[in-house]
């Protein structure tokens, strides 16, 4: 089968190759998927530039963990029904080898979701990594896997990024009123389209600006950059108020503690990759009705072929605006 891969770590024009490899085929409660459209994450990005120095856990790595397409075989104890569905697929390359950058792909048949007639798939095949995350980052502080956001006031930081517009969607569908932050002027449209009611840029006046929209204060925020804006955080949530991050600028982070302490804040930092999957699938469930009930889903910035995965690749690293999503022959 035809695949991306690479056998070591380092710059994307340098490492990632392009070849046939053996098909993959799936094991016992597994499906095999001909991949319509893989997603570029920024994790993705970082295991191949070995950023987090874990080193190479395979000897040769198809990567992208989301994607979607149709199921064409099925392995040992799973229902024949499964061939022919059009289904997304998450978690490809957590822990696995082979990823969704190939013509074929296999994963855990709980790790395939059957998507409706109504669901775009290029917006399907994004859903996993960023929308697992966002949805998570809505709903933690309960056991449950959902929760009532109604009435509160949600802030999302890098509303214009792809957990950002996920996280802004599901806040709305919880019930919530929800403020963004982004970079740029060009991204506040982006975010608005997710559903922020009001969009800032994240410059020097913004703890001014926000308290000025909201003065008794943020209930939660959504945070992309823990390091760099932790102390504006602090200042605007309310007392009992609550962050979940799932990223930061800068490692180690200066933390406030005393103030966060006297604020009765809760901090949740979120992995995607080891959350339940009770979880993941609720994320899931909720994204794709949402897709069918009419959320637009992610901002596309291009769409790149399998030959141009180096670039889709680079397009992420040099944050060029918009997902890159790669569409495979």
């Amino acid at each position: 089968m035809k695949a991306a891969y690479y056998t070591k770590q380092g710059n994307a024009r340098e490492v990632l190759q392009i070849g046939n490899i053996e098909e993959i085929l799936p094991k016992e409660d597994e499906v095999q998927i001909k991949i319509e459209y893989s997603a570029v994450n920024p994790g993705e990005v970082k295991k191949r530039s070995d950023a987090f120095g874990v080193g190479m856990p395979y000897d040769l790595i198809v990567p992208h963990s989301d994607g979607a397409g149709v199921v064409s075989k099925i392995g040992e104890g799973v229902d024949e029904s499964w061939i022919g569905k059009k289904v997304l697929c998450f978690g490809a390359q957590s822990y696995r080898q082979y990823g969704t950058a190939a013509e074929f792909c296999c994963v855990p048949v709980q790790n395939a979701i059957e998507i409706g007639h109504r669901v775009d798939i290029r917006q399907a095949a994004q859903m996993g990594i960023p929308g697992i995350t966002a949805h998570r980052s809505i709903n933690v502080g309960s056991n449950s896997v959902r929760v009532d956001r109604q009435e509160q006031v949600i802030l999302v930081q890098g509303g214009s990024g792809a957990v950002g517009q996920c996280a802004i969607a599901m806040a709305v569908k919880a019930g919530a009123r929800v403020i963004a932050t982004v970079r740029k002027k060009e991204e506040i449209e982006v975010a608005k389209t997710a559903g922020a009611s009001s969009v800032y840029l994240a410059d020097g006046t913004l703890k001014e600006k926000i308290l000025a929209d909201t003065p008794e204060g943020i209930d939660h925020i959504v945070e992309v950059a823990f390091a760099a804006n932790i102390e504006t955080d602090v200042a605007i949530l309310k007392q009992g108020g609550s962050i979940a991050t799932y990223a930061t600028n800068d490692d180690p982070a200066n933390i406030p503690f005393w103030q966060l302490v006297f604020s009765n804040i809760s901090v949740y930092f979120l992995g995607s990759d080891d959350l339940s999957q009770e979880v993941k699938i609720a994320a899931i469930n909720d994204l794709t009705e949402a897709l069918s009930e009419g959320w637009s889903g992610l901002d596309i910035g291009q769409e790149y072929t399998l030959e141009s995965i180096a670039e889709a690749h680079l397009h992420v690293e040099e944050r060029k605006g918009g997902r890159a999503i790669i569409k495979m022959g």
